[in-house]
């Protein structure tokens, strides 16, 4: 079989991923040898809101910055894809266009599988409509998730819950300390929030003297999780 010629490290976060883990090595092994590498710099526009959907993705580098423009121009953050993770099969399932603008966040490399393989896949694996309904049915889980807390939870246990949602993601341990590998801006924290960058930073502020954190320029360092998570469940 061909296999990508992905660098070890970014195939150990494609074949590690929760979602991918659990196919059959059958399935496994097809997609890898349909997928074409593209590697992206910072900030490439990978793809736009109302645009066709050609294309399935697995992150193996970097991650995958998905946002969208309100009426009056501004960006607003809805998510950052993690290593390890697929998208964009839910405009290939209902022929749509792109509901979403996607950018790379850092050096991103991503695992493209066209949108005539991806048929081809569900057409030879039954297991892969399955499995991407699980993956889909989390998706609508974590998003009620979403509106529950932005209906009932304050923005410090919101904030408090995000960090801990990074460290899950992107923790590298660092001593008695957890540095969130992912590099963002209190802005990037603010629009996952939907919140002001002036609110997230006084509560930031709360939470250093508190000992839950530490902030740095371009990350946070997790100081205290029980601290954290002591917060986020107020």
């Amino acid at each position: 079989m061909r296999m990508p010629a992905l660098s070890s490290e970014e195939l150990k976060c494609i074949e590690s991923g929760a979602w991918f883990a659990r196919l059959s090595a059958g399935l496994r092994g097809d997609i890898l040898e349909r997928a074409a590498i593209k590697r992206y710099p910072d900030d490439a526009r990978l793809g736009t809101r109302g645009g066709p959907a050609e294309q399935w993705c697995g992150v193996a580098r970097g991650a995958v910055r998905v946002s969208n423009v309100t009426l009056s121009g501004k960006q607003v953050v809805l998510t950052y894809v993690e290593p390890g993770t697929w998208f964009g099969d839910i405009a290939l399932f209902d022929g749509l266009p792109r509901t979403h603008d996607a950018s790379a966040h850092g050096e991103t490399t991503l695992l493209v599988v066209r949108k005539a393989d991806f048929k081809e896949l569900l057409a030879r694996h039954v297991e892969l409509y399955d499995a991407l309904l699980r993956l889909n049915c989390r998706r609508l889980r974590l998003m009620f998730n979403l509106i529950e807390d932005l209906n009932s939870r304050p923005l410090s246990a919101r904030l408090a819950k995000q960090i801990l949602l990074l460290v899950k993601s992107y923790g590298v341990m660092h001593g008695s300390e957890i540095r969130i590998a992912l590099q963002l801006a209190q802005e990037d924290l603010a629009q996952l929030l939907g919140a002001s960058r002036q609110r997230v930073n006084q509560e930031l502020k709360v939470f250093e003297r508190q000992g839950a954190v530490r902030v740095e320029p371009t990350r946070l360092v997790v100081l205290s999780r029980d601290k954290l998570l002591a917060l986020a469940e107020r």
